[in-house]
């Protein structure tokens, strides 16, 4: 039996038995992680409230073997609280809807437990930071996460160059398929032409300018959402389930 330590998030969790719970983490060390917490349904449990979606918490595991993710899970045998980001999100329907897809999409790109994923874990933790505080809109911060954990996972989209020949932007049309923006030479089937304000705005949540986005009108907002929820389903092979929830 081994004790392994570890920082994450709280993706999601589900009942086991009367009182036990398995719970999904994204951990800082060891990426996406399942484990057991005993006991944790109980009222008189000491913990249970701390393991709870969008908790940021430091995690004891006890695990057989000299490897945290073996044969069986691990189990969660002690957690502190780092930073409890869910009192300032699932009070807001907008931001939980928006905190709720952060939560599905950093599990579906890391697929593999056991794996470290140090960025999209990183990722997770800003995101969740920023949408608590209501630093900006929910929706803005949602595609920000969603445009940059594409590009952490080796699928950033090209908003400006064409994704195809490299020619220098702007150019005018969009395709998922081609990764982005290209030119008429290399325009595919199914190309669309967005406006110049939703291009610019993509742009600017991909790189953190966030002074462009939050100035951005509400209907380059929404068309740039629809870019965004497109190039995802591409690539994710299907589509979020809570991305239908979120308020636009």
């Amino acid at each position: 039996m081994s004790l392994f330590r570890d920082d994450g998030i709280v993706l999601r969790t589900q009942k086991l038995g009367e009182a036990d719970r398995i719970i999904t983490l994204l951990t800082r060390g060891h990426g996406r992680v399942r484990a057991v917490a005993r006991g944790v349904r109980r009222t008189k449990s000491k913990f249970g409230a701390r393991l709870e979606p969008f908790s940021h918490v430091d995690v004891q595991f006890y695990a057989r073997g000299s490897e945290l993710i073996g044969r069986g899970l691990p189990l969660c045998t002690q957690s502190e609280t780092i930073a409890a980001y869910g009192g300032g999100i699932v009070t807001d329907y907008a931001r939980y809807t928006a905190g709720t897809a952060m939560l599905e999409t950093a599990e579906r790109f890391t697929d593999h437990e056991g794996e470290p994923a140090v960025q999209q874990y990183l990722l997770l933790v800003g995101g969740l930071r920023t949408l608590a505080r209501g630093e900006h809109e929910p929706h803005l911060v949602l595609d920000a996460f969603l445009l940059r954990s594409l590009a952490v996972n080796g699928y950033a989209p090209s908003f400006d160059s064409c994704a195809r020949c490299g020619l220098p932007g702007p150019n005018r049309f969009f395709s998922v398929g081609a990764g982005g923006v290209t030119c008429g030479d290399c325009r595919v089937p199914g190309s669309v032409v967005p406006s110049s304000e939703a291009i610019g705005l993509l742009s600017a949540l991909l790189t953190g300018d966030w002074e462009t986005a939050d100035a951005c009108e509400a209907r380059h907002v929404r068309e740039g959402s629809g870019l965004v929820a497109a190039y995802l389903h591409w690539h994710l092979e299907r589509g979020l389930r809570s991305l239908r929830y979120v308020e636009k």
